[in-house]
């Protein structure tokens, strides 16, 4: 029979919360000739044969398995070609790939990517993934991914926060992604200082350009320097299963993030009953970027899902000083709506020995529902964010952004109920609303709470007004405060943003807008102390707290 050639290159990204990185393209070359399946791998290439007989066996069952493809699931045999190969396969076909659940995939640090295009059902089947000796550290394990190719927008030059549409004929609805390299945001201040992120935004159009305002364009663009559009997939892709294992690195304890996960980068994706565990941490380390990594997407839930925080280490930070390194096994990156729906962690949410496990950059429309988590967090914004039915554990709710965020029926057991991160401005422009949750102060140890904490000098330009939030709802709030430190003169709404603003002779380059509006409702505390406003009486003094 005539040979059959088909070549597909596969460009994986692997997005972290401090940056981008491009890995080298995945090469798999399948052939269909007589003989067996035979998966080979020379060069860094992967050469797959499946015989004419065997496609057509294959493609009746809708389905393959890495065992076809003759991965071992020994738990000591490298599986990895095998099933990046089957990938490929099931990829050209439209098949579904099911795991063997009796079996246990071995994954070496080898340089491979299973791209994955079709439903994935790892089922009860382990995963080790064996990170002590890593070829490319930025390649990822897997990721999933869309058939359908971005594209530059040409005649879209400017936008307005909040523009309802832009003028574009699309194929369909798009993810639309837009940069102005000439305006730096989000310019960190303290230990981990930078000069900022391009200004940038992600949302959604329907083929006529119409916006989604449920996620709406949150900066105004006096010009693009480049704005592509990503079209969205209608059908969902689900992963279900899967218990996964990293045996972690042994690298140095600097800012080298690993990202030897799954990487999502697709849109309209299910992952649902994946497990990560992590085994041989050391006494060094480098940070992780998130075993599961949502980037350039939106419409993506994971659900039923058990995860591992990852044990903290540090480093010198920008500043010259030590600083501890966030290491996550979730991370979201310019993405929207993402939720994350009855997950929880094998380890103590309390345990500060471990990093929070969430960490997030440029999205929109972030949801906890019914979960147990060490955190969450935003660092270069967020735009609407919702906590609720959950727990959080010591590292609480940090959060920087805008539009609505709504932490309700939840228990939050960090230093306050939200942090407004100090790096980035303590900037929420919007709403925040408190309700029906219960505080529970540093897990119950001794300390004088704070319901809103946050840090502004008014003298540092973030690249951006920093707002507090406008109004400020607080209903139904228990403040389990009996264990406190003497002299305790009760919880405070606000931390003491700045201790330096005593009087009107303190002068911010770069004024602070302050809330204007706290609404209190059934607001109660296990000590009997009244809610107090602030530490700060002078700072705080012109916002009206209204009881009710």
């Amino acid at each position: 029979m005539k040979c059959k050639l088909l070549i597909f290159v596969f460009f994986i990204c692997a997005f972290v919360a401090q940056g981008q990185t491009n890995t080298p393209s995945q090469n798999i070359m399948i052939t269909s000739e007589k003989g067996k399946i035979e998966v080979v791998a020379e060069n860094g290439k992967v050469r797959v044969n499946v015989p004419p007989k065997d496609v057509s066996k294959l493609k009746s069952k809708k389905s393959v398995r890495y065992s076809d493809f003759g991965a071992k699931g020994d738990g000591k045999s490298d599986d990895m070609d095998a099933i990046a190969a089957t990938h490929a396969f099931a990829n050209l076909h439209g098949l579904a790939v099911k795991a063997d659940d009796r079996a246990t995939y071995y994954i070496s640090g080898k340089e491979r990517t299973a791209v994955v295009e079709t439903d994935t059902d790892f089922g009860k089947a382990a995963f080790i993934i064996d990170d002590t000796e890593v070829q490319n550290r930025n390649a990822a394990v897997f990721t999933v991914s869309s058939g359908l190719k971005s594209f530059k927008l040409e005649n879209v030059t400017s936008l307005k926060r909040n523009q309802e549409k832009i003028e574009a004929s699309l194929p369909g609805a798009c993810l639309i992604t837009v940069t102005n390299s000439n305006v730096k945001q989000y310019i960190r201040f303290g230990l981990n200082q930078n000069n900022g992120s391009s200004q940038t935004d992600i949302f959604v159009v329907d083929k006529n350009g119409k916006v989604d305002m449920n996620a709406p364009i949150i900066w105004d663009f006096s010009e693009i320097t480049e704005i592509t559009a990503l079209p969205i997939d209608e059908k969902p892709l689900k992963i279900t299963g899967g218990r996964f294992t990293t045996i972690a690195n042994k690298a140095e304890s600097k800012y080298t993030y690993y990202n030897r996960n799954i990487a999502i980068r697709r849109s309209n994706v299910l992952v649902d009953g994946l497990e990560h565990r992590i085994t041989e941490e050391g006494e060094h380390g480098a940070p992780y970027g998130g075993f599961i990594n949502i980037g350039e997407c939106a419409y993506v839930t994971v659900k039923n899902s058990i995860l591992t925080g990852h044990k903290t280490y540090s480093t010198i930070g920008a500043a010259g000083k030590p600083v501890t390194m966030g290491t996550y096994d979730l991370s979201v990156n310019r993405a929207l709506n993402v939720s994350f729906i009855n997950c929880s962690q094998t380890n103590d949410i309390n345990d500060n020995t471990y990093w929070g496990i969430l960490g997030s950059n440029f999205c929109k429309n972030l949801l906890y529902d019914n979960c147990t988590l060490s955190r969450f967090d935003a660092h270069q914004g967020v735009a609407n964010a919702t906590i609720r039915n959950s727990t959080l554990g010591h590292m609480g709710i940090n959060a920087i952004g805008s539009g609505m965020l709504l932490v309700e029926n939840s228990t939050i057991r960090g230093r306050s109920i939200v942090n407004l991160r100090s790096d980035y401005g303590s900037t929420w422009q919007g709403e925040l609303v408190i309700r029906n949750c219960v505080f529970v102060p540093v897990n119950g140890k001794p300390t004088n709470p704070v319901l809103i904490s946050g840090s502004y000098s008014g003298q540092h330009d973030f690249g951006y007004t920093c707002y507090m939030p406008e109004k400020i709802t607080i209903e139904n709030l228990k403040i389990e405060d009996a264990q406190h430190p003497e002299n305790y003169k009760g919880p405070a709404i606000f931390a003491n943003f700045n201790p330096e603003m005593k009087d009107t002779s303190y002068q911010e380059k770069f004024p602070y807008i302050k809330t204007k509006e706290v609404i209190l409702k059934n607001v109660t505390a296990a000590s009997g102390k009244e809610l107090r406003v602030s530490d700060n009486a002078f700072m705080f003094k012109n916002i009206k707290i209204t009881a009710r």
